[in-house]
């Protein structure tokens, strides 16, 4: 049931007093815990707290229940590798040139996120925290990218935008093996960066590492980015979970409903860790997708429109819920717009860290507005803008402008009562259009370049030309 945030004022104070920005880097055991859980291409009606009935998500479910469901929550890109960018760094991935999905060319040392930026884990480190990341990276297949070297003391998954879930299709030693297009989805797991065999499905594999990570650093601040390539194609579930859902009859939409089925059981086994630790009340729980659900995967956005890959809400909002037991009140679902961003704002408020000056955040701390002591908007505007295409968007209190530039073509929507943007206000208010018009160029006008190949351009084997 929808909570009013202004009756859980008086935890207030308790909260403030954990988020104060000069908390001590020595006091280790003041510091929460933090995990994200990410999952990719999953629709935002495909989860039980956004009303979906055809795929029960009893424990990510919980997330929401025992928190906060963030109704107008926004990845910054509506595909992979920019959106994981914009929220692993908490600032506009554009400002660096993170403009589309790099080219998984190994040997580019240009293909991943820029060395100069500061990434999660490289933040939380100066403050004592111990990282762990599971599961799909995406951020840079070339050996200077990848976690172990970004900050991340221990990594368990691989490198490539997609992988095959069953061992048997885990072929190649190393993404530098690969003599194919698509191969990079057949290439073993890597712990740090030696390769290892696997015997479960991936789903599994990656929910096990994640509950044993938590178990062997219960004694430390420790951040975990929980990261499933589920439920991205390829189609593929083990026959444990297809079992369950006998009783959907389209083919496609049964496996992705096991796929999901696989990933909330893993959710569910990093909450019970959690609980029998008694970690529960120390530690911050997100719950996200990296972009809405995509058009080839079975996956439904409804009431949006649209999907992965496209500038409108079915692109970019996303299932999102938040937990803190005993410091953020349960069942609040929270209205107002918020970023995959605002997790490291939040993270580096409640840590004490230092942010660089010269690389401001974007994403903000969500914890006063969870709590009530402020009323107003975490973000007065959101942007994005896909690169290649040349398709921009503002979204400023309800009001959305999508900019279809390359096709000479602007649309101004009210979310308020047009989740489907279906109806075109341009007409009718040119004014405001042009004032959010104004604004999306003056922060167009702010981002670099694209800084690298797009995907689909290396081709196996060796160097690119």
């Amino acid at each position: 049931m929808k909570a009013t945030i202004l009756l859980f004022l008086a935890t207030s104070a308790i909260i403030l007093a954990a988020c104060a920005p000069n908390q001590s880097p020595e006091n280790q055991n003041s510091k929460p815990n933090l995990v994200i859980i990410l999952t990719d291409d999953q629709g935002y009606a495909d989860v039980g707290f956004n009303g979906c009935e055809d795929i029960p998500t009893p424990h990510i479910d919980r997330i929401a229940h025992e928190g906060v469901r963030f109704t107008n929550g926004y990845v910054t890109y509506p595909v992979c590798s920019p959106s994981r960018a914009g929220m692993i760094t908490g600032r506009y991935q554009g400002r660096f040139g993170y403009r589309r999905n790099p080219t998984l060319n190994p040997w580019d040392e240009n293909a991943g996120l820029p060395l100069e930026e500061e990434n999660i884990a490289e933040i939380l480190k100066k403050v004592g925290y111990h990282s762990g990341y599971v599961g799909k990276w995406h951020l840079g297949t070339h050996p200077k990218f990848r976690p172990n070297v970004r900050g991340f003391d221990e990594f368990y998954g691989f490198v490539a935008g997609g992988h095959r879930y069953f061992p048997e299709d885990l072929t190649y030693q190393t993404i530098e093996d690969v003599d194919r297009k698509g191969g990079w989805y057949n290439t073993k797991i890597l712990r740090n960066e030696r390769r290892v065999e696997t015997d479960e499905y991936l789903t599994d594999e990656f929910s096990h590492e994640a509950v044993d990570f938590i178990v062997k650093n219960q004694d430390k601040p420790f951040f975990l980015f929980l990261s499933y390539n589920a439920p991205h194609t390829p189609m593929q579930a083990s026959q444990k979970y297809l079992d369950r859902f006998a009783h959907i009859d389209d083919k496609l939409r049964r496996t992705y409903a096991a796929m999901v089925s696989a990933v909330d059981d893993g959710v569910g086994r990093v909450l019970d860790t959690l609980d029998q630790l008694e970690l529960a009340d120390d530690t911050l729980v997100f719950f996200l997708s990296d972009n809405g659900g995509a058009s080839n995967n079975g996956s439904r956005n409804t009431p949006l429109r649209a999907n992965k890959g496209t500038v409108y809400e079915g692109g970019m909002r996303v299932p999102f819920a938040f937990r803190w037991t005993g410091s953020i009140p349960s069942g609040i679902d929270y209205d107002n717009p918020v970023s995959s961003m605002d997790m490291l704002g939040t993270m580096a408020v409640l840590t004490g860290v230092e942010i660089a000056s010269d690389r401001p955040l974007d994403g903000v701390n969500l914890i006063p507005y969870l709590n009530g002591s402020n009323p107003g908007q975490p973000h007065d505007v959101l942007f994005w803008q896909m690169f290649d295409k040349d398709h921009a968007v503002i979204r400023q209190g309800h009001d959305k402008l999508v900019d279809l530039n390359k096709e000479n073509q602007t649309e101004l929507y009210d979310l308020s009562n047009d989740k489907g943007e279906s109806e075109n206000l341009l007409s009718t208010n040119p004014k405001k259009a042009d004032s959010l018009q104004e604004q999306l160029d003056q922060w167009t006008s702010q981002l670099e370049p694209a800084r690298f190949d797009p995907l689909g351009t290396w081709n196996p084997p060796g160097p690119a030309e």
